[in-house]
């Protein structure tokens, strides 16, 4: 906890220098083309930049830029749906081929030893973004949940996106 000489202890300091690139960006709310943000990354032309890691033909893989653990990858359809309902047969057959080959490249370059996969479908299920339905998957490791979670409401990313975007893009370009 900070301390100060001269009065009532202060906030906690957690140092993120590389929020500078988020805190310093131009974040242009009057912008072209749809309002939801899944909507958009495809359109944005960059993969890189947007964290896709794979465009199908119905749906596309994305690593969760507020992830819960490294490689927090989401597979989200082209539709703009709330609910799984609203999700035609052929998209819902590649969204769940897209888990399995996630899946499958997060094994081979993360070595994880679970998975936590799942749709979150509206707010009162902890959907962060409601009006555009996908999937998550996380994976797991034992001991991946630490204390300050618990103590200091901060979780701990020990990578940084851009080499989690690195180390599993080449898994999706085969």
């Amino acid at each position: 906890m900070s301390h100060s000489a001269e009065g009532p202890p202060g906030p906690d300091i957690m140092w993120a220098p590389w929020r500078m690139a988020y805190v310093g960006a131009e974040h242009d709310k009057q912008h072209d083309g749809p309002a939801c943000v899944f909507c958009r990354l495809p359109l944005l032309g960059d993969d890189a930049r947007s964290y896709i890691l794979y465009q199908g033909e119905r749906c596309f893989v994305v690593l969760n830029r507020y992830p819960y653990n490294n490689g927090h990858l989401m597979v989200i359809p082209y539709a703009h749906v709330d609910s799984l309902l609203d999700v035609d047969d052929p998209t819902t057959t590649e969204m769940l081929l897209l888990v399995r080959r996630s899946q499958r490249v997060l094994i081979d370059a993360m070595g994880p030893q679970g998975f936590n996969i799942g749709v979150n479908q509206g707010r009162a299920a902890g959907a962060g973004i409601a009006d555009h339905i996908h999937m998550h998957v996380v994976p797991r490791w034992a001991g991946d949940t630490n204390f300050m979670p618990a103590l200091g409401n901060v979780r701990v990313m020990p990578q940084h996106l851009d080499d989690t975007y690195a180390a599993l893009r080449g898994g999706f370009s085969q």
